[in-house]
């Protein structure tokens, strides 16, 4: 009989209020198109050349400005005759952007100094388009990709600005980025303003995602910066799922002109308790920016574009990786090693590739038949009710469902149960029995269970209570490695043990329910 069951719930990892903010879709109407085909044959050519003039012509400058110095020089802001240099690079560099259409910036509130706010933190991040504030802010000093300043032409600008290079992928870059910025913030106004993107990487502006803990880290003032764009069309938005770089640019230059509001908000002096927890300081600063943006705010981070690379390599849809990465490894201590792995996992269950698992592919997977031990499992994991399981409901239903069914004593009770002559053995002619009369398993998949069992391949699964250990038979830990490495089992080798002591049957202890 199928059982009514609640599944688990914590209203702190429920389904965020934007599901992806790493997607987005250009909808162009009939007037779009026509415009977009007489301008890319009128203005967008002579605008692109304007550019690409411009640009050849700012960027010998800012490679003589940056050119023959000392490696203690490099640690110093620039001087003298080098920075006498930056008004005329400035103007260059807002040129550029005026010939693509950007030609008139309103700006709302006021710039502090940098002795009052070392810091600007700068949001929504969704473009390279955004590399305009940087402009008006007189190239001041950004936090930027490492890969950024051999971009050819544009590296020469970037490393102008001095820079705070990071490899996102990389610890150890991480951390002496943060070193940097927590020296340069504290040098009493002498070095420009840092220009941080605290996100990290590019949304679609519907939401503020998880900032990063680098411009918060140095516990100085900072000041929030916030980006709109008004255009109808919105051609600027760069993402992982969308448009493409040159897309984005080129339909931007057909446009007759582009609009870019930035808002500065007043300085942010963090108390005591947000100096001594960063993140605390970073989440408040972000809330701040959320109510003037008016948009809601999200725990996605980086690391979910990362497992949306890593689904799109797998032939999944790219949003099948979006998990809200931050929330789980808070809430459930998911890191981003253990998300990927279980990701391959997923996808070897996903044979239609569509990014969620029906019913029949989970109980396939398990090598089951559709049961209501299995249909009550699936609808644990199941969170939504929708009739399949994404993969961020697979890690959620992993940590609260599964993994607190798989301990010692379950594992033991389990082991009891199909070792029926108390031999200490697991003998495969009992194992078939037990999960026929429970599952009515066929005898091809109690032979695929049974050989996923047994490691060393010798008819017989052993585990010895008392050391917690297999026998001199196994020496692979095999029943309990086998329900680690794939914990779905342990709710189900519950439920086995329930309608087996329903029907009578009790362990050696006497115990009828695992605890």
């Amino acid at each position: 009989m199928k059982r009514n069951i609640e599944p688990p719930r914590l209203t702190s990892i429920t389904s965020p209020v934007v599901l992806n903010p790493f997607v987005h879709r250009l909808h162009l109407s009939i007037l779009d198109i026509i415009q977009i085909a007489i301008m890319s044959v009128t203005i967008a050519p002579l605008r692109l050349l304007m550019v690409g003039l411009l640009l050849l012509a700012v960027w010998p400058l800012a490679a003589i400005a940056i050119a023959f110095r000392s490696p203690e020089d490099r640690s110093k802001p620039l001087s003298g005759w080098r920075r006498m240099m930056t008004p005329l690079i400035v103007l260059l560099c807002r040129g550029v952007f005026f010939m693509g259409g950007f030609h008139w910036i309103t700006v709302r509130g006021k710039r502090a100094s940098a002795k009052e706010a070392p810091i600007l933190v700068v949001s929504p991040h969704s473009s390279f388009f955004d590399s305009l504030s940087l402009v008006y802010l007189d190239l001041t000093s950004v936090v930027a990709k490492s890969e950024s300043s051999s971009v050819p032409i544009f590296g020469s600008i970037i490393e102008f600005s001095q820079p705070v290079l990071v490899r996102r992928e990389d610890p150890n870059s991480r951390l002496s980025t943060i070193k940097e910025i927590q020296r340069r913030s504290q040098s009493g106004g002498q070095w420009p303003q840092i220009f941080i993107f605290p996100e990290g990487t590019c949304t679609n502006r519907s939401c503020l995602i998880t900032f990063k803990g680098g411009a918060f880290i140095p516990g100085v003032p900072v000041q929030p910066v916030c980006l709109r764009y008004g255009n109808k069309l919105d051609t600027i938005t760069w993402t992982w799922d969308g448009p493409g770089a040159y897309q984005c640019l080129w339909f931007t230059l057909c446009q007759f002109q582009n609009h870019l509001e930035i808002e500065f908000l007043p300085v942010y002096k963090p108390n005591q308790q947000e100096i001594e927890n960063p993140r605390l300081f970073a989440e408040n600063v972000r809330a701040v920016m959320a109510e003037c943006l008016q948009i809601p705010v999200t725990d996605h981070t980086y690391d979910d574009c990362r497992l949306m690379r890593r689904a799109e390599a797998l032939h999944l849809p790219m949003q099948a990786g979006i998990v809200e990465f931050q929330k789980l490894k808070k809430k459930l201590g998911w890191n981003f090693e253990d998300m990927q792995r279980r990701l391959d996992q997923f996808r070897s269950m996903d044979v239609r590739k569509a990014g969620n698992i029906t019913l029949s592919e989970f109980a396939a997977y398990l090598h089951l038949p559709v049961s209501s031990a299995v249909e009550e499992l699936f609808a644990l994991y199941d969170r939504d009710g929708s009739g399949s399981i994404d993969f961020r409901e697979y890690l959620i239903g992993l940590s609260l469902v599964s993994q607190p069914a798989n301990t010692e004593n379950t594992l033991r009770f389990a082991f009891e149960l199909f070792d029926e002559e108390k031999t200490g053995y697991i003998h495969k002619q009992s194992f078939k029995r037990i999960l026929q009369s429970a599952f009515q398993i066929t005898d091809e998949d109690t032979d695929a269970l049974f050989q996923m069992a047994d490691a060393d391949k010798n008819s017989l699964i052993s585990f010895e209570f008392n050391s917690v250990t297999f026998s001199t038979h196994c020496t692979a830990d095999e029943f309990k490695n086998c329900a680690q490495e794939r914990p779905e089992y342990a709710k189900l080798l519950t439920s086995c043990y329930e309608l087996s002591t329903s029907n009578g049957h009790k362990t050696e202890n006497g115990k009828s329910k695992p605890e």
